[in-house]
């Protein structure tokens, strides 16, 4: 595929180095729209990105599968997570540029389903008017929702800025209580005025919101190993599903059964295959409520 050919899902959003000490390089590629580009395409999907970096030689391994269209940026968006005492402290250490329309190919923007992946506030509300009504649209909200310090770079979470104006156009958007430093109130806000919502509740699961209603439903008893990029999948896992049947029970179920695999490995290698899904659909156990 190329810029050309019109993809089945697009995803926009700045891909990250992630400070990792012990690596080879010293980090490793993540970020929203890794980890979101990847599965759509692992899920059977013909996916795009389009993402601001640097010059990043590592990054046409990361995305064999994907067609990718990189806006070149005097930096690539870089994290780094400090764990203390009390919790995991994140820094963010340098920021590409901005996504603008003039970066989306021709072709592109026919895409049937398109997924906002944020990281770092780089997706203005323009971006939306790119793509034409029957476009059906997602977003992971986390890059929205965190600021952080000019003197030091630590993160810390804010509230969505403009909100209605997203929501407007959004199909649906996925986000969890930590996005909002745990603030319920804001939950509830955001989930009763989005056309659907799901927010993710890690071990627990999800809960759909939808016409002021809520529904919840439970995650996969699995080991956990680690937990990064799990909602992130877990987003566009939902939204390719809930595409396809326009059902809720459906896409909450698909959604969390490929999270689980996330979270027992080790970043986007543990992300399965749509036959894989399949099987533990079939066989595998949900958590008990409580647990």
């Amino acid at each position: 595929m190329g810029n050309d050919t019109t993809p089945e899902i697009l995803i926009l959003g700045n891909v990250t180095r992630d400070v990792a000490p012990g690596t080879p390089d010293g980090f490793t590629f993540g970020g929203t729209a890794t980890f979101a580009s990847l599965a759509a395409s692992r899920l059977g999907r013909r996916t795009a990105l389009v993402t601001a970096a640097a010059h990043e030689p590592g990054l046409s391994g990361v995305f064999r599968d994907i067609d990718v269209e990189v806006v070149q940026s005097s930096a690539t968006t870089t994290f780094e997570n400090v764990y203390a005492p009390n919790g995991r402290v994140q820094y963010v250490r340098a920021v590409a540029s901005p996504l603008v329309p003039a970066d989306i190919p021709d072709a592109w923007r026919r895409a049937p389903m398109v997924h906002f992946g944020p990281i770092a506030q780089e997706l203005t509300r323009d971006l939306l008017d790119v793509f034409p009504s029957t476009a059906f649209i997602g977003a992971t909200l986390q890059g929205w929702l965190r600021a952080w310090s000019p003197d030091d770079g630590r993160v810390s979470p804010v509230a969505w800025q403009h909100a209605e104006t997203y929501l407007d156009r959004l199909d649906v958007i996925t986000f969890s209580a930590e996005d909002l430093g745990g603030d319920m109130m804001l939950v509830e806000e955001y989930a009763t005025r989005a056309r659907l919502a799901v927010v993710t509740e890690n071990r627990h699961g999800c809960v759909v919101w939808q016409h002021g209603s809520r529904r919840r439903f439970p995650a996969y008893d699995v080991e956990e190993v680690d937990p990064t990029g799990a909602g992130d999948v877990f987003a566009i896992a939902f939204l390719i599903r809930y595409g396809e049947t326009r059902d809720i029970e459906t896409a909450a179920q698909f959604a969390n059964c490929v999270a689980s695999f996330v979270v027992e490995g080790r970043g986007a290698e543990a992300i399965p295959t749509r036959a894989m899904v399949g099987e533990r659909l079939r066989d595998g156990s949900l958590r008990p409520p409580g647990s």
